[in-house]
Parts: C-alpha cells; structure tokens; sequence
C-alpha cells in the first residue's frame, strides 16, 4: 500500500480513510472521509485491507482563458485557512494561491467572473502588526489599476476583524468594494465553510454597488447563506463554528446565498474621487483588561505607551473606590489612572451594549480622565481607532475619538434576542 491509497483499518474500531505519509514508524495516518486526520498505533491494528488502490496522476495546470463577457475580481491572499489543502506528498496542509489553484479548488468561480489571485503574504494572522495593514492598503491601491468589479482579501479568523477595521480607516474613497473572507476549517474538509464565503463574497460584490470594507462569513452553521458584515462592528465570538462572526448592536449589510442578495441595512457606496490612504505608524497602544484584585502597577506599565484602550466592567467601570480596608488599593489604582498622559479610551467587557460613565459612583470619578462616554466601540475597534488617530491626527484624538467616522459608534443600538440564530430574523 502507498500513501494516498484508500484503506480499511481494523483496531479497537473500523476506520476508513486515505493512507497518509507519516515520519513516526509506529503510527498510520488516515485522512477520513469527514476532513480529519487520526494516527492510528501499529501495535493496535489487528488487520488493513486496500479499498482503492490510487494511481499517481501527473497534474498538469489548467490553462485558464479571460472571458470578456465576464467581470474581473481580484482575490489577494494574507494567509488562513481558505486557501488550505492537503499535500498528501508531505502530509501537510499547504496552500495554493495562484488563479489556477483557486479554480481547481472552486470550479464555479469561473462562471461567475475572471479571477486573478495572487499572494501577499502568507503568515498567521496572530503574528501580523500595523505596517502589515498599510502593506495590504497598498496592494489594495495597486490591484485597484487593473480596474476589476472588486478585491477580496483572504484572512485568518483569529484577527480578521482588526485587518477589516484598520483598511476601512486606511482607505477612504473606495472606487470598488472590499470584501474580507476567511474559513474556520480547511478547503478539503466535508464541513469547509471556504468555499460558499467565497462564492457569496464574489456574488455580493457583482451585484451591489457597496463600496467599502466588509466581512464575508457563514451567516448560520447550516451550509446555506452568508452575511455580509460591517468591518468596525463584527466580532468573532466561537472558536470554531462556522457562523463565528456577528455584527455586534447593528444589522448585517446583506444575507447573501448562491443565487439572491438580500440587503438589510444602508451601506457607503462606490466613489468617483480618487482613493486616498492614511497608514498606521508603529507605535504603541495598550489594551488593558479590568478584572478583581487590579493593581496600579499594571496600569502603570502602560506610561510609555503612546495610547491605552481599558476594557471595562459593566457599563465602563474600574475599581478606583476606596471603602473598606481590603480595598485601600483601589485608591491606588484611581491615582495611577490619573498619572497617565495618554490618550485613554473606556470600552467594556460585555459584547453588546454601550459605555455609560454617568450612571455609578466608579464610572462618574473616572470619565474626566478617560474617553469613549456613551460610546459602543469593540475594543478591538477602539484599539484600532486610537492606533490609526495617533498615526494621522496626533493632535485631534481627543476630538475625533468619539466622533463616529467610518461607521464605529452606533447611532442607534439594535437588541437581538439570540446573535447565534439571527438565521431565523433574516430569512
């Protein structure tokens, strides 16, 4: 038997899978028909059968013919997991990002429109930093010559929702849309959300005229439709289920499926200016997480940083009162607030909901010394709003942080009753 063959394997249990290489001599390693891969111990199977006996086909690379009857769409790839596929030479996930590799993936992107695709890195979207931001911004800018109906972004999920906001900061005077797309589990797994993202994300953008930074994602975890999202108000709130992302106090843009869009909300359109870009600088902003038992050292720490977002209890509280003597250290902490000559912006722990500073005696003493007041920015937005602000207006940030640029601070908050099945609300 050789890798790639398909076997049967009898051990405790009956398993059924392709043979895959394996560098430890004492286990077999089988790809199942579900997507995953299990290592099975030699000293275990009591017996191996061939199922299949796969013959090597030297592959060559289809030839892939312009259509000009058809639309262009640019897809730039910045890694994850979209683009993953196994190699069964090596037994690893490799990915494949040339316009051939993506239609032999997905073959029905071809009908649709004429597809470029190229690489711009290939990293885990938990190791990118600012300057990645203006790298993508640029390609963007770039691709944007070739003049196609739209660029898709391929992206890790574990950060995808700061890449998303910090472009629609970077870029404004979008002349075609900006769709972010990403996949929880891998091209050529059987529950792969890749492919249906994808194709959603190439329909939204052939037939709307939405012209700004969105994010494209499995709207349920039945494999059926995808919500087109808002770059500064989305949030991945599961690890691994296929609807993750949520719109965070706003409706989706759209609901969007193989065939139909449906539009739920207004968006910003295409324009006629011309594109401009306002890059990050690499500078220093904290997060700060409140939790109990806070001490000032751990607010001090962030005296020579250039900006620090505090995620807040409740409503947007520290624990700055002094009332017992257990809690003499809160004082502390009230003075080490005050010592900062930062920037400070006030977000909280819950998901939905906004900061109101007005309401307890904590958030009263400490809405002079910080911004954000009756605000409903993610903390992952405000993090990149207060980076993005210190790199272009320095000397407005106190001014512009609670000004609702690009579509970070609600105007009006929406109440659902359960965002895991907002499937149900946009049928």
């Amino acid at each position: 038997m050789r890798d790639n063959d398909k076997i049967k394997v009898v051990s405790d249990k009956i398993f059924e899978g392709i043979l895959m290489p394996s560098k430890n001599k004492t286990i077999i390693n089988l790809k199942l028909d579900s997507g995953y891969n299990i290592g099975i111990k030699k000293s275990r199977i009591k017996n191996i059968t061939s199922v299949k006996i796969q013959s090597k086909i030297k592959k060559t690379a289809k030839k892939i013919k312009t259509n000009p009857n058809l639309p262009g769409i640019s897809i730039l790839h910045c890694g994850g997991t979209l683009s993953s596929k196994i190699d069964y030479e090596t037994g690893a996930v490799s990915a494949k990002f040339s316009p051939e590799d993506i239609l032999e993936m997905f073959p029905e992107l071809e009908k649709l429109a004429n597809i470029s695709s190229r690489l711009v890195y290939n990293i885990l979207s938990e190791n990118i930093r600012f300057n990645h931001y203006n790298l993508i911004a640029k390609e963007i800018e770039k691709e944007i010559k070739s003049k196609p109906k739209g660029i898709i972004i391929t992206h890790g999920t574990d950060t995808l929702a700061y890449t998303a906001s910090a472009l629609s900061f970077i870029l404004e005077d979008l002349p075609v849309p900006i769709i972010l797309v990403g996949s929880q589990r891998s091209s050529d797994r059987a529950s792969s959300d890749s492919f249906l993202n994808l194709y959603c994300a190439v329909n939204f953008i052939l037939n709307s005229d939405f012209g700004d930074v969105g994010i494209c994602m499995h709207a349920s975890i039945d494999d059926d439709k995808c919500f087109i999202l808002p770059a500064h108000k989305t949030k991945k709130l599961h690890s691994s289920r296929r609807d993750a992302f949520k719109p965070v106090n706003v409706d989706p843009y759209a609901v969007v499926d193989k065939t139909s869009i449906k539009f739920l909300t207004g968006y910003k359109k295409v324009s006629n200016s011309r594109l401009k870009l306002k890059p990050f600088k690499d500078i220093k902003v904290g997060i700060l997480k409140v939790h109990p038992n806070l001490h000032n050292d751990e607010v001090l720490q962030y005296k020579n940083y250039k900006g620090l977002i505090i995620e807040g209890t409740g409503l947007g509280h520290l624990p700055v009162e002094e009332f017992d003597k257990d809690s003499k250290h809160n004082k502390m902490v009230f003075n080490a607030l005050k010592s900062l000559k930062i920037p400070i912006v006030m977000t909280t722990q819950t998901v939905f909901g906004c900061i109101n500073m007005n309401v307890y005696s904590t958030g009263r003493m400490i809405k002079d010394y910080v911004q954000g007041n009756l605000t409903d920015m993610l903390t992952e937005t405000a993090f990149i709003k207060l980076a993005w602000l210190l790199s272009n207006y320095p000397g407005n940030v106190k001014e512009l942080i609670n000004k609702n640029l690009r579509g970070e601070i609600s105007e009006r908050i929406i109440a659902k009753k359960d965002f895991f099945e907002l499937k149900e609300d946009y049928n």
